[in-house]
């Protein structure tokens, strides 16, 4: 089974034929919301937002492994996750889509690990491929099919938010080789790794980071907003094609 995680701007999908909702409790918390349980392109998913359905929760504070665990524990084999990004390098103009292949982490205190406690052997998760690459190629095939133009590839800079960042760090981030900029990422894509998923990111390039083109002196949020609308009906139409070809 296929399961998507909504980031900004996608706390829920307007296609989805939706059948319930599932509150699951898990070993770690809880997750940002129930389960949204239901049929896309005729094809059963599962959908949570990330964020809380209300998009309430920052990211910094995002239960990351209730999140991965619960989606885990109703079979999900591949899972998905959309996210809106600041585009570093200049061909990641706004409403630019991406999927990136590699990830660089800047966050501090979140939860990285399912292996926790001291009853728990340590374990050295191989993280040279953060993303399932089949996921990433039926990301892109999707895109193909459903006619959008997509960048294959891309370091993602997981940074730990809520705030955006000031044009020293983006220049920093740029000198260490990420080319966009977002707050969702880790531990994410890691948890997803080691439970075992095939997990791939849909990035939607919101802005410019800071200091880049329309961000040279501030970030326009009234611009991000009206970016992030277009930008997301996009990513519908990529994902209907996904959930299609996932099934087949």
């Amino acid at each position: 089974m296929l399961s998507i995680i909504g980031g900004s701007g996608l706390t829920q999908l307007a296609n989805l034929e939706i059948t319930h909702r599932q509150v699951i409790r898990t070993p770690f918390g809880e997750p940002s919301g129930a389960l949204t349980m239901g049929r896309l392109s005729n094809e059963e998913i599962i959908f949570l937002a990330r964020h809380g359905y209300g998009h309430t929760i920052p990211p910094h504070e995002v239960n990351y492994r209730a999140n991965i665990w619960a989606i885990h524990s109703r079979g999900v084999k591949d899972l998905v996750s959309v996210a809106s990004v600041g585009g570093i390098h200049a061909d990641l103009k706004p409403g630019t889509i991406v999927i990136p292949d590699q990830i660089i982490d800047y966050t501090h205190g979140r939860k990285t690990t399912f292996r926790e406690g001291k009853d728990k052997p340590v374990v050295h998760m191989d993280f040279t491929e953060p993303y399932c690459q089949k996921m990433r190629e039926l990301c892109l095939r999707a895109a193909q099919a459903a006619g959008e133009a997509c960048i294959d590839g891309g370091v993602y800079a997981a940074v730990q938010g809520p705030r955006l960042e000031s044009k020293a760090e983006i220049n920093r981030l740029e000198r260490d080789g990420a080319t966009m900029v977002g707050m969702t990422g880790m531990p994410e894509a890691g948890l997803a790794k080691e439970i075992g998923l095939c997990y791939a990111t849909i990035g939607v390039v919101a802005n410019f980071a800071a200091g880049r083109g329309s961000s040279k002196d501030a970030v326009h949020y009234d611009e991000v907003e009206a970016v992030l609308k277009q930008s997301m009906q996009r990513v519908r139409n990529i994902l209907e094609h996904l959930v299609a070809l996932h099934a087949s």
